[in-house]
């Protein structure tokens, strides 16, 4: 009898295991579209709403244009340094098996891995010929990640990641140059590139930044000014009401401090002369800060909901919780979003083409689609609004100069919005900062983060001995930085792993500085306690 149940259970188990032995492979990374309909794959940190809107939009373009279906697929591993680190990886370990099969096979070795994406090996003369034949190899070939796009996030990491030569030329000056022209889409605006003039990033849509304020919390302080610059943000009558973002988590975080670090050295008169002044400012924003949130959008909801009295912001996100409050509210907001005076910078957020697209001509549909005029409204037009979304309105300024003309104020999400305008008295100098955007947002960790318990413990004690004025001594040891503008380069290599300079010798850097801030703000407290 056991004999007979066991065959009897073999035999039901093999049915059982028929289907999923006999179902046909899916590709790497995600199941395949439904017969019929068309795939493309994109990597974003774009929430929800934008994704849901994409894909009812899109669908519609799409099919009117090919007579197919499409299907979406959204990858979201998380912010955009998220999204780039992924993207790296996945590069580098799909390239290595590309060496290892290729006819001319290239041996890998952490040399060839630190110089095939980085583009100063082309120039670099003490690279060694087969790395610079690997990053030929790959600039030259379709190695691929099993994904079309990257959406969203900075010009700053659209550019890197060109540079590496995980982008290629998307092809919008071939198909549609019109949508180039200076009086559509500009090259450029206050100093920072819109596009790629290789075709490797587009800029989408605008974003500027700004405060955010809750007016309720503002109008109970002593003082119930509401802060209209960064300045304002450090004022000592903020101190542990002050919301931010994590820079080293976010990037558009990390692009308002470098803002913030701008506008200190243009009225300085020179990067040199506005190094020290604008840390320091961006330290003082940090010990007044109650909340550090991992994205840009958590420091506005802090504020919101009055966990905050004020903090930096994107527009897009100031806006859109404007909107959510007001429907709550019976048309009444608490919450209010100003442009800094002379400290509004317009930076693009972009959309690129990944190398080896595995559904590239869908992908190059999709860009002309996020650049036509359908889908700028769909992201600067209102709910209901011929053209604009279907369920949530993306308060997304357009990068198309045409959607701000009169005709279209009556649809937009905000009629009197231009950054355009907004912007107009900034400019961005990227030769001052852009070398170093990396660097400061790990010295924003080292320096402000890390060491937080101790900015705030000394900036206390400075308020309390009557504010900076009245404690020379204090401010002096609370504005020491590791190192001046003019050592910038160099701790900007320190942060560069080679075999000269591993992980731990990185590391060790670092915790030279995060020691170096804490020991200084120890010092700046034990000196305002003295009133020195």
């Amino acid at each position: 009898m056991w004999k007979r149940l066991l065959i009897c259970l073999a035999l039901l188990g093999v049915l059982l295991a028929l289907p999923l032995l006999l179902r046909p492979a899916a590709p790497a990374g995600a199941a395949a579209a439904p017969a019929g309909r068309d795939r493309l794959v994109i990597i974003t940190a774009h929430n929800k709403a934008i994704r849901d809107e994409y894909e009812h939009a899109f669908r519609r373009y799409y099919l009117e244009r090919t007579g197919r279906d499409i299907e979406l697929d959204f990858r979201t591993p998380g912010g955009t340094s998220d999204i780039v680190r992924y993207i790296a990886d996945r590069f580098k370990a799909e390239f290595r098996r590309y060496c290892e099969s290729h006819p001319d096979r290239i041996a890998w070795s952490e040399e060839i891995a630190g110089a095939v994406f980085n583009p100063r090996t082309d120039t670099d003369p003490e690279v060694s010929d087969e790395a610079r034949r690997a990053r030929r190899l790959f600039l030259e070939s379709d190695v691929g990640i099993d994904i079309d796009l990257f959406a969203g996030g900075g010009t700053f990491d659209h550019a890197r990641q060109a540079a590496a030569g995980f982008a290629v030329d998307g092809g919008v000056a071939r198909r549609h140059p019109e949508y180039l022209r200076p009086e559509s889409i500009p090259a450029s605006f206050g100093g920072d590139a819109l596009y790629d003039p290789q075709g490797r990033y587009y800029g989408v849509v605008l974003s500027t930044f700004g405060i955010c304020a809750n007016q309720d919390r503002i109008a109970e302080l002593p003082d119930p000014r509401p802060p209209e610059t960064w300045a304002d943000l450090g004022d000592p009558r903020f101190f542990n009401l002050i919301a931010v973002a994590d820079p080293s988590k976010s990037g558009s975080a990390n692009k308002c401090f470098e803002i913030v670090l701008q506008q200190c050295m243009s009225e300085a008169g020179s990067p040199e002369a506005g190094w020290a002044p604008g840390l320091n400012l961006i330290k003082r924003i940090f010990a007044n800060t109650r909340n550090v949130a991992d994205a840009a959008s958590g420091a506005v909801r802090e504020v919101s909901a009055g966990n905050a009295a004020a903090g930096m912001a994107i527009d897009t996100y100031g806006f859109s919780e404007i909107a959510w409050i007001k429907q709550q509210n019976d048309g009444r907001s608490w919450l209010n979003y100003v442009t800094p005076r002379g400290g509004t910078a317009v930076s693009a957020d972009p959309v690129q083409l990944l190398r080896g697209a595995p559904n590239r001509a869908a992908a190059e549909i999709f860009i002309d689609f996020l650049l036509s005029e359908e889908g700028q409204k769909l992201h600067v037009y209102k709910v209901g609004a011929p053209g604009g979304p279907v369920k949530r309105a993306l308060n997304r300024p357009a990068i198309r100069r045409e959607l701000y003309a009169e005709s279209s104020r009556p649809y937009r999400f905000e009629p009197d919005y231009n950054p355009y305008r907004s912007g107009a008295d900034f400019v961005y100098h990227a030769a001052w900062t852009a070398r170093y955007y990396n660097l400061l947002r790990v010295l924003i960790k080292c320096i402000a983060l890390d060491p937080h318990p101790e900015l705030q413990q000394a900036w206390q004690a400075i308020i309390a001995a009557g504010g900076p004025d009245k404690v020379p001594q204090a401010m002096a040891a609370f504005n020491a930085l590791p190192f001046d503008y003019a050592g910038a380069a160099e701790a900007a290599e320190a942060l560069r792993v080679t075999p000269e300079n591993p992980p731990a010798a990185v590391a060790a850097a670092l915790r030279g500085w995060s020691e170096f801030a804490r020991r200084q703000y120890l010092e700046a407290a034990r000196l305002a306690q003295e009133g020195k």
